[in-house]
């Protein structure tokens, strides 16, 4: 085990690691708590009483938080022809086909926080579902990243749209803003994205759905949050 810092130390102090919290105490603690001198990220840890190697139990999807996620996005975009226009026209970072797929794998460049496609040139991305699904940016039509409509999704992605997935644990591990939003943005954010994840609880999960929640900045310790007010 690593020692920690002291910085570290001092605010772990704060947090009751017995204690269960609830939402406006968890969103509370998580900003006494974040100590970095940048304005670190707060992020959410979920662990789902599901069985994500069933395909009837993945949990997957995206929203857009109340009060964005605080962080410029640089969007990537496969698309052509007037398509292409109309995703340069709506913001996107990066827009082209396959010489962005083969800048990916020859110079293995990911100068990009989310890739959209529309589904014409899905058989260029899927040639890189290799490099791509590892990081979490493989296009999904469940998280509205293969569209044709391309202005939309860059306005729902530039506006604070998060994506949601459990990993092989069955864990989901996503973001709801920073530690400068303050409690009540925080509050609203954590909110909307449990009722999303609620809204997708698999018909086939049986049992206690929310096993266990905790909240943290980038730096700070890690604040469990009730899961029995949420399931």
């Amino acid at each position: 085990m690593p020692k920690r810092g002291k910085g570290y130390r001092n605010v772990a102090e704060k947090v009751d690691r017995a204690t269960l919290y609830d939402v406006p105490g968890a969103m509370a603690k998580v900003v006494e708590t974040g100590y970095a001198k940048f304005d670190e990220t707060v992020e959410v840890h979920i662990r789902l009483g599901v069985d994500g190697r069933h395909a009837d139990q993945q949990v997957r999807g995206a929203l857009v938080l109340p009060h964005g996620t605080g962080k410029e996005v640089k969007v990537l975009v496969f698309a052509k022809g007037a398509k292409a226009e109309e995703a340069e026209k709506a913001g996107a970072d990066y827009v082209g086909a396959d010489e962005l797929a083969q800048k990916i794998q020859s110079e293995n460049w990911f100068d990009f926080d989310v890739v959209v496609a529309t589904p014409d040139m899905m058989g260029v991305v899927g040639k890189l579902g290799r490099v791509l699904g590892p990081k979490g940016l493989m296009p999904n039509p469940k998280s509205g990243t293969v569209t044709m409509d391309l202005e939309r999704a860059l306005a729902d992605i530039k506006a604070g749209k998060v994506e949601y997935r459990l990993d092989r644990q069955n864990i989901v591990h996503t973001i709801i803003g920073k530690k400068s939003f303050g409690q009540e943005k925080l509050q609203d954010n954590f909110k909307a994205l449990m009722e999303a994840i609620v809204k997708a609880k698999p018909a086939t999960a049986k049992g206690q759905y929310m096993k266990s929640i905790s909240v943290s900045t980038t730096m700070g310790p890690g604040i469990k949050v009730n899961p029995a007010i949420l399931d």
